[in-house]
């Protein structure tokens, strides 16, 4: 069984955010990169739970990005993936990013496809979908818990008020999230065999972007708070009525 896991590289959660070229580029300049959290904790840490159990399963990763993404790719090698498949490419559309994604998974003729339910940094969760419409497979959002009988997945996933269960033969696309896997860490072992994993470079696919940035914003800066003494509560709601205008 091959599986395949897509890796993003995101900025850290603690990165300045700042905005260049009046306001069409995202400042890169002094930001710290990591694989996209979602990625890595849940969708690559199920699979490799997945290959504990199995030891005939194979890992493989995508990511689609430049050079500067490799660093992160072999993070992800040093936790447990065999291999991995980097589009020679830059984009901040989805459908271009799940185009080329699709390409190598076609061409990989994978049994099972893992995304993070959504990237941090823009907050899309459209690439799994998509992924699967163009690769004519189906797809299950949002798991919290994924279980494999052979070629058979059970896949529990949060609907409102409640959790759905779903169950479906291979091949089959899943965006997991909090709840299908625990986080871990590379150890020693991992990160030396890392270095040795192979890491394939291949020139992405001819597609058309559907979408562009035309700009950036930053949200307005937080105004200060008002102290209200606890002995004054209709001040509170005077506040919360007039200024706030909450109730």
């Amino acid at each position: 069984m091959k599986i395949l896991v897509c890796i993003s590289k995101s900025p850290d959660t603690t990165a300045k955010i700042a905005f260049t070229d009046n306001n069409t580029k995202f400042a890169t300049d002094g930001v710290q990169w990591i694989i996209n959290p979602y990625d890595e904790w849940y969708a690559l840490v199920r699979a490799i739970e997945l290959k504990e159990k199995d030891a005939s399963i194979a890992i493989h990763l995508v990511t689609v990005g430049s050079a500067d993404a490799e660093p992160i790719i072999r993070k992800a090698l040093a936790l447990g993936g065999d291999e991995a498949i980097r589009v020679n490419v830059e984009s901040h559309d989805s459908f271009y990013i799940a185009s080329q994604i699709a390409a190598v998974a076609a061409a990989g003729s994978y049994d099972l496809i893992f995304t993070g339910k959504e990237t941090i940094d823009y907050n899309g969760s459209s690439i799994g979908g998509m992924l699967a419409e163009l690769l004519n497979m189906p797809y299950i959002s949002l798991a919290t818990k994924f279980d494999l009988n052979g070629t058979t997945a059970t896949v529990s996933r949060e609907i409102e008020g409640g959790e759905e269960v779903c169950e479906i033969a291979l091949p089959v696309v899943v965006s997991c999230q909090k709840g299908v896997a625990e986080a871990r860490i590379p150890n020693m072992r991992g990160i030396m065999a890392a270095r040795t994993k192979p890491l394939k470079v291949v020139e992405p696919t001819a597609v058309e972007p559907l979408t562009s940035i035309v700009s950036f914003e930053l949200p307005p800066a937080k105004a200060g708070v008002k102290l209200i003494p606890a002995d004054n509560p209709a001040e509170l709601v005077r506040l919360l009525h007039e200024e706030a205008k909450v109730i």
